[in-house]
């Protein structure tokens, strides 16, 4: 009872000295998803935002997809609603067009000799069915890394992409996925599962966390048996046993959740990133990517697959109703009242302070 007074003491006095996480900004020199490649048709433009930055994707009928900001420098108007020709993308109001690497390339009533300044272009790139650009210093982009995509292009597995807009600052949702003790949240979904917490690692970049479950309550769900490849009943051998191990991690600015019944493959295995939108960043748009090892039985993982992700809809519909309320919590109040006691989530906390960006007025 004294240490978790003490605990309490601690997170409150801590509170006081260290900046609200709830707006530290997002760091900018890492590589984001902002669309998925299918949301961009060739020969057209596609309007994303970067923390409140506009940025007009644009897909050449031929050549890579590239990246500028979504303004023409005559009249600041989204260059997004103007029209790609070959290359380049011309403004809808007087035709002005710019080049991949944002350089105004035309002016129809103007000399070629007497071209303005241009835009800013993003370094851009497509990856496993994801526009990412690097919205931070772009001298850096070469250096830094593309993230990896967990199991998406392994044939081994079959990947189901997902996401939303979520009204909440993205470190709500860091510490959602990464704190398996709410498991109660889904207990309607899942049944009554109780998390048993086994160790965890940090580092620079870094917080990991592994976790064994075990079902006291309830029924198992037919699209969890799918995952396993068994069905397991409350009290029996197998839905006791500690032999599934979860191991969430976030690598900033990144979480992947993997799912392992043994020394083999795992059978579950999640990328995911979060993107703020608007420039308080309360808001975010997640992008995951979810692969499932396909099971022995040719044909049973497709069967199930609409109900695998049903299931999955119903979880994260749950998840986004409680972050946003967190997220309303903290505009109400005014600051971070949150007296965080699990460890993990206090060095994942650390972790995000100190790896984000600039603090949001």
């Amino acid at each position: 009872m004294d240490q978790a007074v003490s605990v309490l003491a601690e997170v409150r006095n801590g509170r006081d000295r260290e900046r609200d996480l709830r707006r530290v900004g997002v760091n900018r020199d890492h590589w984001y998803p902002l669309a998925w490649s299918t949301e961009l048709k060739p020969g057209k433009a596609l309007a994303v935002r970067f923390a409140g930055e506009p940025i007009v994707l644009v897909r050449p009928k031929q050549g890579p997809v590239f990246a500028l900001e979504d303004r023409c420098a005559h009249r600041q108007v989204m260059l997004s609603k103007g029209v790609v020709e070959g290359c380049a993308i011309r403004c809808g109001y007087h035709g002005w067009a710019y080049d991949q690497s944002g350089q105004c390339t035309d002016v129809p009533y103007l000399g070629k000799g007497k071209l303005p300044n241009g835009v800013r272009a993003y370094p851009c790139r497509e990856v496993e069915g994801l526009i990412l650009v690097f919205p931070g210093d772009p001298a850096l982009a070469e250096t830094v890394p593309l993230p990896g995509f967990g199991s998406v292009a392994d044939p081994a597995y079959k990947t189901r992409r997902f996401g939303r807009e979520v009204g909440c600052h993205y470190s709500f949702m860091h510490e959602n996925l990464m704190d398996m003790n709410h498991q109660f949240l889904h207990r309607k979904q899942m049944g009554n599962m109780v998390p048993r917490y086994m160790g965890g690692a940090k580092g620079e970049d870094f917080v990991e966390a592994r976790y064994t479950f075990s079902r006291v309550g309830g029924k198992q769900p037919w699209a969890e048996a799918a995952i396993f490849g068994e069905r397991r009943a409350v009290g029996t051998e197998a839905s006791t046993a500690q032999k599934d191990l979860m191991t969430i991690r976030t690598e900033y600015p990144y979480q992947t959740l993997k799912i392992q019944t043994g020394d083999d493959a795992p059978v579950m295995n999640l990328w995911i990133a979060y993107v703020p939108t608007d420039a308080e960043q309360k808001r975010n748009r997640t992008f995951g990517l979810l692969s499932i090892k396909r099971p022995k039985i040719p044909g049973l993982l497709e069967a199930g697959w609409p109900v695998l992700i049903l299931f999955t809809e119903r979880i994260f519909k749950e998840d986004r109703e409680i972050v946003e309320m967190e997220q309303a919590a903290h505009d109400a109040q005014g600051e971070d009242w949150n007296q965080e006691v699990f460890p993990v989530i206090r060095n994942l906390r650390t972790l995000l302070r100190e790896r984000g960006g600039a603090s949001i007025p």
